[in-house]
């Protein structure tokens, strides 16, 4: 027989729901996202042990097969032979001269790995010296670059007026990184435009998807380039799961309340036409892409300037695009 079921409390009943402990979900969520941004951003050894050994197996295989085609055609023709042994030649130079320069576009993202591992260390934990040790790293980091010499010499000049860790790197923030973020912010609003204009004149969705992938890509190579990084094939593809990695550990979820904003803003051109909206949103993905990869390529995190706004991005970017209501 079903009825109603009484449970006795013993103790105090004068309770006040208001002095309950707040059930917090976001040790839940921060879990999962950090195993969401691992799985995206490293994959498992298995992984890369099955990808290493397939591609050392066929790279020797086809090594061996050109090695016995050029050594077979020299004692059949000693011309030809001699042709193609000079053609194998120069293709190892070229294979290794591109490999020469694959390695050094991932040691350079790896320079700029280890200047923000050290920014936040020095952030931390207040040092003083570690953060003018990321400051020298910085001035060795951009030292070649002529845009940025009156920079580097006044912040070479005022850092040692200054005598806190976090300001320090204010300081680097102000006078280095500044005009770095603007060229970064720039070159996300170029892409976002070419994906928005390309989305809403264009009327095939294949020409969409490949204008999306190319101007993302495009964007994060120059975005490395302007914070001192070099990416090369490899370093592409490195950098792309890092932008990755990035999205899903700040929330990619996000990227809705962003967009949605944007759209909403984006007036009366984006209501009455599905392409014009269609544009908006692909436009808004490219700048919150952008934004993902301007805070994993920037030598040191954003401090005393706000981070980019996925909303200002695209509304400089799609600014007499597109008509406003």
């Amino acid at each position: 027989m079903k009825g109603p079921i009484l449970f006795e409390r013993e103790g105090d009943l004068n309770v006040d729901p208001g002095a309950a402990p707040v059930i917090d979900d976001g040790v839940l969520q921060s879990t999962t996202v950090q195993r969401m941004a691992a799985l995206v951003g490293r994959p498992s050894s298995l992984a890369k042990w099955f990808w290493s050994s397939a591609l050392a197996l066929i790279g020797f295989i086809a090594s061996l097969a050109a090695w016995d085609y050029a050594v077979g055609l020299l004692a059949r023709a000693p011309v030809l032979g001699a042709i193609a042994a000079v053609l194998l030649g120069l293709f190892v130079l070229a294979l290794l001269a591109l490999a020469g320069r694959e390695l050094r576009a991932i040691l350079r993202l790896g320079r700029i790995d280890a200047i923000q591992s050290a920014a936040a260390s020095a952030l931390a934990g207040e040092d003083l010296a570690a953060a003018r040790a990321v400051g020298a790293k910085l001035r060795g980091l951009y030292g070649s670059r002529a845009e940025l010499s009156a920079a580097l010499a006044r912040f070479e000049q005022r850092e040692a007026e200054v005598l806190d860790a976090s300001a320090v790197l204010a300081l680097a923030e102000a006078e280095v990184l500044t005009p770095l973020d603007a060229a970064a912010e720039a070159e996300v609003q170029s892409a976002a435009r070419t994906v928005a204009t390309v989305t809403a004149v264009v009327p095939l969705a294949l020409a969409d998807l490949i204008s999306a992938l190319t101007a993302n890509l495009r964007m994060i190579r120059r975005i490395a380039e302007i914070y001192g990084g070099r990416a090369g094939a490899l370093g592409s593809w490195r950098l792309l799961r890092m932008v990755l990695a990035h999205l899903v550990a700040t929330g990619a979820v996000a990227v809705g309340d962003d967009m949605i904003d944007s759209v909403v803003g984006g007036g009366l051109a984006s209501k009455l036409s599905r392409r014009v909206g269609e544009g908006v949103i692909n436009g808004a993905l490219t700048a919150r892409v952008g934004v993902a990869a301007i805070e994993v390529c920037r030598p040191v995190p954003f401090l005393t300037r706000p981070r980019p706004a996925v909303r200002a991005l695209l509304r400089g970017a799609l600014a007499g695009l597109f008509n406003r209501g």
